[in-house]
């Protein structure tokens, strides 16, 4: 195949900046850096200005920032609204229930499990896994589930099945997307179908491995849980793009609620004439949220139906998060405090949302330097006259690309999994998402396929099942068991998922 370009130094500053990049990674230092460094470096090859090239590392950050800031926006709109419904203790009802059906450890395992799915899906794990931790996992734990168990249920749905499709707040698949010139969407529907062919086997396999250790109900079980202390912090919690850990541990609660009484002290802290109004807003919020998912997806099935994009679909779930924080702060607050209490939440919002994904826009823009399209606005040049430099690497290298699908898959999901060693899981995005986009016409794979593939391997690795200096502190932390027997016993399951999951992909996508 004849190429109409030459590779030059911008091409090999950006290839070895991507190395760079990926060492930090696996040494799990923080890549923000190494980041801003190659951008210049890179903008300096091409330009060979040292003005433009100071110049393009605010440029990209700047551009990162105008592609990503929707996603910015609908986390802090999810935050704002999850602290409302503190507020009103209608997030301790939303879950409480499920404590009287955890008759047993072995249902108390998939109860757990899809609980916590169902909230990470909505507000992501950081929130929800101390929500369940708290009010679902002592009465797991009483009802003979081994607090391993209850850790190992939590990681594999929340910070896995979960935050690896990210199907409803849309983080990951707006940056996979971004990066790989492809449709939102159509990224996040299939991560939700590789998620959920990862989530099962993990699942399963863990409940296997760990089913001969589940005892009968005892009380004695809970109280010997509470005497236990947690190994599970002793990791470091600096190491790394993202500080999620640490993030989780901030939005504990003070204390697990052990016991019924604990439960009905925590609701009795609202006033009474907020009661009424907690309990509503504990069932409108999923109804609200469940409408939102069912305009989402049923077009997908039903004919006739107007379709929600991407962007769309973004503005539906920011929109409904911000409608309901405001009636939620009316609720508690009365219509005179409503005002400073609102925009109070949708502050703290901001300050989550970017403390969870502001070091990703600097890498971000990097990587968007590889794509013509976004290079050009970094760069302050006409489309037509910007390299892309990813596209033009990967096709000067194309003899030595294996043309086997499976082979690719497997080595996009490999990038992703490598990205995700620095426990972050967000910041190898825009690198799996624009060697997706490279690697498909050279390939045959559909890009969105692999766009998702590598979001699997990077966020099932660094968003908190593989690596013990990820966010998986904080549920082991929560669960009170060291972080490393969770490691040991999510690695083989979860690996056995990511490589069927590759294979299903492959062959069905």
């Amino acid at each position: 195949m004849e190429t109409t370009f030459s590779i030059g130094a911008a091409h090999w500053a950006y290839l070895l900046g991507v190395a760079v990049i990926v060492v930090t990674m696996i040494f799990r230092a923080n890549v923000v850096v190494p980041s801003i460094v190659a951008t210049f470096c890179v903008a300096l090859a091409w330009s060979g200005s040292p003005v433009s090239a100071i110049g393009s590392i605010f440029g990209a950050s700047f551009v990162a920032a105008k592609e990503l800031f929707n996603i910015f926006l609908v986390i802090a709109l999810m935050t704002a609204l999850l602290n409302a419904l503190k507020g009103l203790r209608s997030d301790i009802r939303m879950v409480e229930p499920f404590r009287a059906v955890m008759k047993n450890g072995h249902v108390s395992y998939f109860i757990l499990a899809g609980v916590t799915y169902f909230i990470s899906l909505f507000f992501w794990p950081t929130p929800a896994v101390p929500l369940v931790s708290a009010v679902l996992l002592p009465a797991a734990i009483a009802a003979g589930l081994p607090p391993l168990a209850g850790a190992a249920a939590i990681a594999i749905a929340g910070q896995g099945m979960a935050l690896s499709s990210d199907y409803v707040i849309g983080v990951a698949p707006g940056i996979s997307a971004k990066a790989s010139g492809t449709v939102a969407a159509v990224v996040a529907d299939r991560a939700l179908v590789l998620s959920m062919v990862v989530g099962a086997i993990a699942l399963i396999m863990v409940y296997v491995t760990l089913r001969k250790h589940f005892k009968a109900p005892s009380g004695a079980l809970l109280d010997q849980w509470q005497a236990q202390a947690s190994e599970g912090g002793a990791v470091a919690h600096d190491e790394g793009t993202t500080h999620k850990a640490e993030i989780a541990q901030g939005t504990r609660r003070d204390e697990p609620l052990f016991s019924e009484s604990d439960i009905d002290r925590e609701l009795h802290d609202i006033e009474r004439k907020r009661v009424k109004w907690s309990k509503l807003f504990a069932v409108i919020t999923p109804i609200a949220f469940l409408g939102v998912v069912a305009l989402m997806v049923l077009p997908k099935f039903v004919g006739g139906l107007p379709t929600i994009k991407g962007g769309d679909a973004a503005s539906l779930v920011g929109g409904m998060a911000a409608a309901l924080m405001i009636f939620a702060t009316l609720a508690m607050h009365g219509p005179r405090k409503m005002l400073d209490a609102s925009a109070d939440h949708i502050t703290e919002g901001f300050v989550f949302a970017f403390r969870a994904m502001g070091s990703v826009l600097p890498i971000a823009g990097f990587f968007f330097l590889g794509a013509s399209e976004t290079a050009a606005s970094i760069l302050g040049l006409p489309a037509d006259k910007t390299p892309s430099l990813l596209f033009e690497l990967v096709q000067s290298a194309q003899q030595w690309i294996p043309h086997n699908p499976l082979l690719v898959g497997f080595g996009v999901l490999i990038v992703g999994m490598i990205t995700g060693i620095d426990g972050s899981g967000f910041s190898g995005l825009p690198l799996t998402g624009a060697l997706a986009g490279a690697m498909a016409p050279v390939s045959g794979v559909d890009a969105a396929t692999l766009a998702a593939l590598g979001q699997m391997g990077a966020i099932w690795t660094g968003g908190g099942t593989l690596i013990a200096w990820s966010s998986l502190i904080a549920v082991a932390g929560f669960a009170r068991v060291p972080v490393l027997d969770a490691v040991r016993v999510l690695t083989v399951p979860v690996l056995t998922g990511l490589a069927a999951a590759t294979i299903f992909a492959v062959t069905f996508f």
